[in-house]
Order: C-alpha cells, then sequence, then structure tokens
C-alpha cells in the first residue's frame, strides 16, 4: 500500500487512530501489519480447534475458548469453523452450530443463548466500497450481526452486515438476511420476508 492509499483511510485530521482501531469502529481501515496479526492468531487457532475436535475434545475446546471473544457454557461449534479473527466472535449458552461455520467477523458477531445455526452458515460483517477505486485500493469496512436469544437458523443461511435478529425467530434453509428481523416470526427466501408470526 503506498502513501496515497493511507491518506484514502486516515479520516478526519486529528483522527490518530490505528487501522485496527478504525475497523472495530465500524469505519473505512486498510489492511496493515497489525491487522494481518490480528488475523493469524485467529486462523492458527481456528485450524487448532478443527484438527483437534474428535480427537481431543478438551484440548479442541480450551482452544476455542482462547479464539473467540466470549463463549456460553454448553455450546458445541461442530468443525469445521471458518473465522477472520475469531476474537470478534461472542457465543451465548447452549447454542449448537453445525458444521461449516463461516464468521467473518470484522465487526462483532453475537450469537444468543440456546440458538440453533445449522450447516454452512455464513455471517458476514465486511462491507466493500461500491466506487472502484477504493474497492481495488482494498479499503474495507464492516458492521455488526446479532442474533438474539433461540434463533434458529436453517442450513446455508447467509446474514449481512448490520442484520440483528430478534429472540425466537426462525430463518429458513438457504435464506439470504439483507435487513433486521423481528423477534418470533418465521422468514424465508432471498432476501429473507417474514411469513408467519410466532
Amino acid at each position: 500500500m503506498d502513501d496515497d492509499d493511507e491518506r484514502r483511510v486516515e479520516g478526519p485530521a486529528g483522527d490518530t487512530r490505528t487501522q485496527y482501531e478504525r475497523m472495530l469502529a465500524g469505519d473505512w481501515y486498510a489492511w496493515d501489519e497489525e491487522i494481518a496479526a490480528v488475523m493469524r492468531r485467529g486462523q492458527e487457532l481456528a485450524e487448532r480447534y478443527n484438527a483437534t475436535f474428535r480427537t481431543d475434545r478438551p484440548g479442541a475446546m480450551a482452544t476455542l475458548a482462547e479464539l473467540v471473544g466470549s463463549l456460553g457454557a454448553d455450546t458445541v461449534i461442530r468443525p469445521p469453523l471458518y473465522v477472520d479473527y475469531g476474537a470478534h466472535l461472542h457465543l451465548g449458552a447452549r447454542t449448537f452450530v453445525n458444521f461449516g461455520l463461516v464468521a467473518l467477523d470484522v465487526a462483532p458477531i453475537t450469537i444468543g443463548d440456546d440458538c440453533q445455526i445449522g450447516p454452512n452458515v455464513q455471517l458476514l460483517t465486511p462491507i466493500h466500497p461500491t466506487e472502484p477505486g477504493p474497492r481495488r485500493d482494498k479499503v474495507e469496512a464492516a458492521a455488526a450481526i446479532t442474533l438474539g436469544d433461540n434463533v434458529w437458523l436453517g442450513g446455508g443461511v447467509i446474514v449481512l452486515p448490520g442484520v440483528s435478529i430478534g429472540d425466537d425467530t426462525v430463518v429458513g434453509a438457504g435464506s439470504v438476511v439483507t435487513k433486521d428481523l423481528p423477534a418470533g416470526v418465521v422468514a424465508v427466501g432471498n432476501p429473507a420476508r417474514v411469513i408467519r408470526h410466532l
């Protein structure tokens, strides 16, 4: 990245935040070595968790607790698990995550208590510019994803940046959630639409 790229994401005059601090705040940021180091740590821990889950369950759970930002009691994540950082992923108690979760936790991803996450679900917080120049320069931002308690995401659900899903809501398999969903509904489709109140 050259000096011009740095200037594009410096922000207002006097903003002395690091790129990582800008990332955590949800502002536009650019890749640097600090971010790369945090990502490497998360991906190494995720690889260790995935490799040891079947052969050393206590060790795998200790690795998972080290990887994620917070982990509630009796929560299970079946590997493989894929994260950007891991540290920004927060899981409540008694939640079950099936195979193949992709949690791109550039911004916080919070999953409540007693949730059911189907196989191959994608929780995607990154936002890329629509303008070609900044996108070519690899400028990025992110918006948090929040799942309330007792949410069920069917297999293959994709949740986009900035989405919140209310308590007790069910999202049908293969749906793409582009906007917030209230508590206590069933939503399906692309984009996901409420079809029933519970």
